[in-house]
């Protein structure tokens, strides 16, 4: 690579809005597939506010984690 485009590379945050919605995205799918895999073996059931409520939490502890 040319070294402009490293240093450029290296330099950039990202867009903060492109990242908030890629973190929601991930999050979604993952607790999706922790609350499916729960209920399929009996631990728990899948509803659509565990589901949210999942979610959130783990865009909240990302939000923590990536910003400390």
């Amino acid at each position: 690579m040319s070294g402009d485009l490293q240093e450029g590379l290296e330099g950039s945050a990202g867009d903060p809005r492109v990242l908030f919605v890629l973190n929601v995205v991930l999050s979604g799918a993952f607790a999706y597939l922790v609350l499916f895999l729960s209920d399929l073996v009996g631990i728990t059931t899948l509803t659509w506010s565990r589901w949210l409520g999942f979610t959130l939490l783990l865009v909240v502890l990302t939000y923590l984690v990536t910003r400390a």
